[in-house]
C-alpha cells in the first residue's frame, strides 16, 4: 500500500525521523510511514493466553489479535467482507456487545497501608474512594509522565485493584515500595474482566446477575455470582456507551462458566462478541495508553489536566513536576512542544486501525509538524475524526483558548493537513485538510469528570 508522504530531504537520510519536533522526548515516536506489511502473528508460550482465549479465538472466530499487557488480545471478530469493525460499531451503538478484556490485568494492593501506598502512586485522592467504588486514575513518574491510566477499584477498606492499561505496573509499585516500606502485599491476581457494552447492556446484566445491578452507580461495584461462580460487577467501560464489566474471580477455573451464559444472553438481546470499540472510544475522547500517551507524555498534553488536583494534601509521585507544569501553563508558558487536539478530517471513511502515526503538516508552511494517534470514521458525524499532536506554538498563536482543557471546548477555525494512506486519501499522494474540533466528538452516556464539569458549566451559563 502506497503511503502519502510529503517530500523531505531530511527523511531521505533519516526516514524514521521526519521534521516533527520531538526534541523534548528521550525516546521519539517512530514516524516512518511503513504501512501494514501483512505479517502473521506468532502464537507461542512467551505471550500469555487469557482464560477467555479459547472462547474468543477457537469458538467465536476472532481472526486477528494484538499483544496487550503480554497477553493475546482479540481485535477483530467480524470479517472485513461482512462489514468488519464498522459492523461491530453498529452492534455496540445500537444493541449490546461482549468484549474479552482479560488483558486488563488486575494488580492488587492489600494490607494495613493499602490506602497510603495507593494514594502515594496516583495523582487523585485515594482517601476519597469509598469501599465498593472505583475511579479512573493516572499514575505518573517523577517527571510527570503518565505511566498508566487504570480503573482503580476499592473492593475493601484495605484492598485496591488496579485494572491496568497496556504498561507494566506491578513492578513499578513494588519498586516504589522498596524505599517506602508500606505494610502491603502487591500481587497480580487471578481475576479476568469482560465488558458488556451498548444500549441493551443493562437488560443483559439484569438477566445475568439480577435486578439489583440497576442500582449500581457509575463506577459503583457489586458482588454477584454467575453460574455459581463469584464475580465483581462494575458500571464502567471503554466505549462511551452504557456498559458494565464483570470481573471473574478464580478465572483460570471459572472464566468459561461465566462467559457462556453472558454471551448467550448478549446474543438473545441481538448482540455479539466484538473487539474493544476503539472507534467509539475515540468519539468519546477516551485515551489509549501507548497510542495517545506514554511515560513521556504529561497529563496536561492530553486532556487529563483534571487528574492533577489543586487540593490534594498528601504527597504523590510526580507532584512537584506536575505542579510546576501547571504553574507554567497558568502563566501562559506552555512547557511542551506538542499538544493533543481533536481533528475532523476529510478523506475516504477510515474504517480500521491505523498502522502508523500518520503525519500532520502545517498548511501555512508545508512542513511536517505533528502526527495522528487515533483516527477513525464516525457515522453519526459523517466525517473522519481523530486525536493527534500538533505544535503548541501554532495553537497559542491562533486561538485565545488556554492550552489546558479549554482547547477542547469547541470547534476551532485552525487548519492542518493530514497525510493519509492512499486508500483513504481523496487523491493518491495528496494530504487532506483537517480542523481542530471539540472533544469529545460524541458525548458519553456516562460523562467523565471532565465532561461533567463542562456540562455543568454550560448549564450554569444558560441559566444566567
Amino acid at each position: 500500500m502506497a503511503e502519502s508522504e510529503p517530500p523531505s530531504t531530511e527523511r531521505d537520510s533519516h526516514p524514521n525521523h521526519p521534521n516533527v519536533d520531538q526534541s523534548d522526548r528521550v525516546l521519539p515516536r517512530n514516524l516512518r510511514q511503513s504501512g501494514d506489511p501483512g505479517i502473521e502473528m506468532l502464537v507461542s508460550t512467551r505471550v500469555r493466553k487469557s482464560p477467555f482465549f479459547h472462547k474468543s479465538f477457537n469458538e467465536e472466530g476472532a481472526w486477528r489479535a494484538t499483544v496487550y499487557n503480554r497477553l493475546y488480545h482479540p481485535r477483530g471478530l467480524v470479517e472485513p467482507e461482512d462489514g468488519g469493525a464498522m459492523a461491530e460499531y453498529e452492534a455496540l451503538t445500537e444493541a449490546v456487545t461482549l468484549w474479552d478484556v482479560a488483558v486488563e490485568r488486575q494488580i492488587r494492593v492489600k494490607g494495613p497501608d493499602a490506602e497510603a501506598l495507593t494514594d502515594y502512586v496516583i495523582t487523585r485522592d485515594a482517601t476519597e474512594i469509598e469501599p465498593m467504588h472505583g475511579k479512573y486514575v493516572i499514575l505518573c513518574n517523577e517527571d510527570g509522565g503518565v505511566l498508566n491510566d487504570p480503573i482503580l477499584l476499592r473492593v475493601e477498606e484495605d484492598e485496591f485493584w488496579f485494572s491496568i492499561s497496556d504498561s507494566t505496573l506491578m513492578q513499578w509499585i513494588e519498586g516504589v515500595n522498596v524505599g517506602k516500606e508500606f505494610d502491603v502485599e502487591i500481587d497480580e491476581i487471578d481475576v479476568a474482566p469482560m465488558q458488556i457494552q451498548g444500549p441493551r447492556s443493562e437488560d443483559v446484566m439484569r438477566e445475568v446477575v439480577g435486578e439489583e445491578v440497576s442500582e449500581i452507580p457509575y463506577y459503583g461495584l457489586m458482588e454477584a455470582e454467575v453460574d455459581g461462580c463469584p464475580v465483581l460487577v462494575s458500571q464502567t467501560g471503554f466505549s462511551g456507551e452504557k456498559g458494565f464489566e464483570i470481573y471473574v474471580k478464580e478465572a483460570m477455573e471459572n472464566a468459561e462458566r461465566v462467559w457462556d451464559p453472558v454471551l448467550e444472553t448478549v446474543k438473545d438481546h441481538g448482540g455479539m462478541q466484538i473487539a474493544p470499540g476503539h472507534h467509539r472510544r475515540i468519539a468519546a475522547g477516551i485515551l489509549s495508553w501507548g497510542q495517545d500517551m506514554d511515560h513521556e507524555t504529561s497529563p496536561f498534553q492530553v486532556n487529563l489536566g483534571y487528574q492533577v488536583p489543586d487540593d490534594k494534601d498528601g504527597d504523590y509521585v510526580g507532584k512537584e513536576a506536575l505542579e510546576a507544569q501547571q504553574e507554567q501553563i497558568e502563566n501562559g508558558e506552555y512547557p511542551f512542544n506538542l499538544k493533543m487536539v481533536g481533528l475532523k478530517m476529510a478523506g475516504e471513511p477510515i474504517r480500521d486501525y491505523a498502522s502508523d502515526f500518520w503525519l500532520v503538516s502545517d498548511p501555512d508552511t508545508g512542513e511536517e509538524c505533528g502526527y495522528m494517534t487515533s483516527p477513525w470514521h464516525n457515522p453519526e458525524l459523517e466525517t473522519n475524526i481523530g486525536l493527534g499532536f500538533v505544535p503548541a506554538e501554532k495553537l497559542q498563536k491562533e486561538t485565545d483558548a488556554a492550552l489546558d482543557d479549554e482547547i477542547y471546548e469547541e470547534d476551532l477555525d485552525i487548519e492542518f493537513q493530514v497525510h493519509l494512506p492512499d486508500e483513504y486519501a481523496e487523491e493518491p499522494g495528496e494530504s487532506v485538510y483537517a480542523t481542530v474540533a471539540e472533544v469529545p466528538f460524541k458525548e458519553s452516556v456516562n460523562p467523565s469528570a471532565r465532561e461533567q464539569a463542562k456540562l455543568n458549566a454550560r448549564k450554569d451559563a444558560e441559566s444566567e
